[in-house]
């Protein structure tokens, strides 16, 4: 993986990464929360600048594998002897619950946005994770993301296409450029290419159902903070209610005027909402 120190000054932070995207794309919501937190963000397997085998089956215990190893570096290189608090966006809130549950005690508190976390039934949205994809549920995810466009002239003409059209038009525009830029990479010839394979983000989201993350919420002993946009019938904001109540600590959030790309349209506003969980 890789790990990108985001600055800031006080306690330390963790930001983990919606699917198809990468750490920096918390660079906003890091920017304005720099006051309070210096914030980390991993690439976790599969994207950004993480290096990843060709043929991994990416069933998501595995970023959990992956945040619990960054929380150890972390631990070790500042000298850390307290839990670290952390705020997820879909995959990556998953990744989070998933790590504390397997690790009580790893976090002090969590802020989760529309984290993907279904009831384990065979018609669960498999790999519902609406990263970089859209919104909406099954497997056209997956499909959609074999169909991604992964190479362009230049990193001009990337932020070009997505800021011209859904889904990723609705985001603010430094958070857009921080996707081009830590989510491709230069060749030779100057053209850009996308980091997170499109076959690896349309495996990633066929795993999407398949962790037990909703089995466990009532393990979760440490306040988290549930934040949805508006109501999906199909996505992950329409179990949002439903992971805040299985926890014992739990508590909604809902910004009715924001989509699932919650924290990248509005970073600001997330940041303050960010600021006033933690410290509630």
């Amino acid at each position: 993986m890789a790990l990108h120190d985001l600055g800031g000054h006080g306690p330390p932070l963790l930001l983990t990464h919606a699917t198809g995207f990468c750490g920096p794309v918390w660079r906003p919501l890091a920017r304005h929360l720099a006051d309070r937190y210096h914030a980390y963000a991993p690439d976790l397997r599969g994207h950004g600048e993480a290096v990843t085998p060709i043929g991994l089956d990416f069933h998501w215990d595995g970023f959990a594998d992956d945040v619990l190893a960054v929380v150890d570096h972390l631990r070790e290189h500042l000298g850390l002897d307290r839990p670290l608090a952390a705020v997820g966006h879909s995959k990556g809130g998953a990744a989070l619950l998933l790590a504390e549950q397997r690790r009580p005690g790893t976090f002090s508190q969590l802020y989760c946005f529309e984290p993907v976390v279904f009831p384990p039934m065979p018609s669960a949205p498999a790999g519902d994770d609406t990263g970089a994809s859209g919104s909406g549920g099954g497997n056209h995810l997956a499909e959609g993301a074999l169909r991604r466009r992964a190479t362009f002239a230049s990193f001009a003409d990337a932020y070009d296409n997505f800021a011209a059209k859904p889904p990723l038009d609705v985001l603010r525009p430094d958070a857009l450029e921080a996707y081009v830029q830590g989510g491709f990479r230069r060749e030779d010839d100057g053209s850009v290419t996308l980091r997170c394979r499109p076959g690896d983000e349309a495996q990633v989201y066929r795993m999407g159902a398949n962790h037990d993350a909703f089995a466990h919420l009532a393990t979760v002993a440490i306040p988290v903070t549930i934040a949805r946009g508006r109501a999906d019938p199909f996505g992950p904001a329409a179990m949002a209610p439903a992971i805040a109540e299985r926890l014992p600590d739990g508590r909604l959030v809902v910004f009715d005027d924001l989509g699932h790309f919650g924290p990248l349209e509005d970073p600001d506003r997330i940041a303050d909402s960010v600021a006033a969980a933690f410290a509630r």
